[in-house]
């Protein structure tokens, strides 16, 4: 395979189902000569490309082992200007809590040329589990929060959230659960629904659905840990109507 100019593609590869990869991103993950693939990315997506092509596992292990960002960033320059297409494969949607634009734009300054692919989001996914991120007449609108800020703390946008009818969605909050529970009980909202959702487009998912003020006790009883998603809103007792 010949060398191509220096690219960067930055994929979704959604919310884990290889099914639920988008066409485009099918397309052209069969053209990669790099790919660079994080934890919740399908290994089974890495089939598609050519065989020739250089598979390098760069995840991020909540809590755990992973890759440094910084390492992420010279392996894309060095890849590309190496080999040519280099093909970021990042679960889910990788502008929703992803950092997908940060390293386009690292790639930008480089002059590399840079593309972007959405992919359906884990919160899309979790319509699996009959609840819907909307519903007319119970939520109007969807609210989006990272469970734990970089510095560690929950993010004060979840009270702001708390004071309308929209369906709360957090992600990395698995770590923030009791901090969740409490924000919620001392807004007296303490009976609001809530679920936990892993892996919610895969043969091993897991849901646990109750009141927001036991998602502590939800997310133990059902042993789910991190990556997983916190719903939180009336939306989650729709199918119990």
């Amino acid at each position: 395979m010949s060398v191509l100019l220096p690219q960067l593609y930055v994929v979704g590869a959604g919310p884990g189902d290889p099914e639920l990869l988008t066409m485009k991103a099918y397309k052209i993950l069969q053209t990669a000569q790099v790919i660079l693939y994080d934890n919740l990315a399908n290994k089974a997506l890495l089939e598609l490309a050519p065989q020739d092509c250089e598979c390098i596992y760069v995840g991020k292990q909540p809590y755990g082992e992973y890759t440094p960002q910084e390492r992420i960033l010279e392996l894309i320059k060095e890849k590309a200007f190496e080999k040519g297409r280099v093909i970021r494969l990042k679960g889910g949607d990788p502008y929703i809590f992803g950092r997908g634009f940060e390293e386009i734009l690292f790639a930008r300054t480089y002059g590399i040329e840079t593309f972007y692919i959405p992919g359906i989001s884990s919160m899309q996914a979790i319509g699996f589990e009959d609840i819907p991120l909307t519903h007319r007449s119970v939520s109007e609108s969807i609210w989006v929060v990272t469970g734990t800020k970089k510095d560690g703390s929950l993010s004060a946008d979840l009270k702001l959230a708390m004071q309308s009818n929209a369906t709360v969605v957090i992600y990395m909050g698995m770590k923030k659960t009791a901090d969740i529970a409490l924000t919620y009980l001392e807004a007296n909202k303490g009976d609001t629904p809530a679920a936990i959702v892993q892996h919610a487009s895969l043969p091993h998912k897991k849901t646990v659905k109750g009141k927001v003020k036991d998602l502590q006790t939800m997310a133990e009883d059902a042993k789910i840990t991190h990556p997983a998603l916190i719903i939180i809103g009336p939306v989650v007792a729709l199918n119990t109507i």
